[in-house]
């Protein structure tokens, strides 16, 4: 289990190495460049990446989480950066001020351009041909388990909680409700969600020694994914921008 979506898309069939290529420039490219044009760019072409992916719906509601967060990094940079001195606009006894409302469209362009990277990998790369790309690397396989088992531990978690809701309502546990319900129904919820996830730790842990997870001898993979011929050179505009970033920085 995990946030992946399947999908019949470009994007699904590029390198995970690739993907991870994209985020590394997406993060770099703006806080490199302070300029709002660059982090627009960024954000822009990121989310051209979800809808070629055909999972940009799937983003909606993490930027609707973090909505709020932005407008309050408005809201103060607005009002209370330093640097403001060219009012805008005022709301009753707020002013806010072209400098600070600058900076925060700024930091909210990097926001949205991350969470949309970071989408892109999660939504568009199964964890397992991201750890095995890793792994055929060079990472210890040891260290790819972890990743692996970070990467899927939140819907595992989900659906052992929804399996354990629908179970304990069957048995008549009102989880639904007045507040004071809810409160009652978590203490039976948690302990049989705490002790599934110390089940399941146990139950991996026994199928890695079967499958000699401690040997030393070179791995093999089951599964060889093929390399897309963009892949090369989506890394290499990758690194480009980067540098060329570096450069604009230094020039500047």
């Amino acid at each position: 289990m995990s946030l992946y979506v399947d999908r019949p898309s470009v994007i699904h069939r590029l390198d995970p190495l690739t993907k991870l290529c994209y985020i590394a420039a997406a993060v770099t490219v703006p806080f490199i460049c302070p300029v709002k044009s660059v982090a627009l760019l960024v954000a822009a072409v990121t989310y051209i990446l979800l809808a070629a992916g055909r999972v940009v719906t799937k983003v909606l509601p993490l930027l609707g989480f973090v909505a709020p967060v932005l407008l309050s990094i408005f809201i103060i940079q607005g009002m209370f950066m330093p640097d403001n001195h060219a009012l805008v606009f005022r709301i009753g006894p707020l002013y806010f001020y072209k400098e600070g409302l600058s900076y925060a469209a700024l930091l909210s362009l990097r926001v949205i351009g991350i969470l949309g990277a970071f989408s892109l990998l999660v939504l568009t790369t199964k964890p397992s041909d991201l750890i095995q790309a890793l792994m055929e690397k060079g990472l210890p396989p040891e260290i790819g388990y972890v990743l692996n088992a970070v990467l899927q531990i939140i819907p595992q978690m989900a659906n052992a909680l929804q399996r354990i809701t629908d179970a304990q309502r069957a048995r008549g546990l009102e989880t639904d409700g007045r507040l004071l319900d809810r409160i009652k129904a978590f203490f039976p919820l948690i302990g049989p969600v705490v002790m599934n996830a110390f089940v399941e730790t146990k139950d991996r842990a026994m199928a890695l020694e079967v499958r000699a997870f401690n040997s030393k001898t070179k791995r093999t993979f089951l599964h060889v994914r093929k390399k897309h011929p963009a892949d090369v050179a989506l890394r290499i505009m990758c690194l480009a921008a980067i540098i060329l970033a570096v450069v604009w920085r230094l020039v500047g």
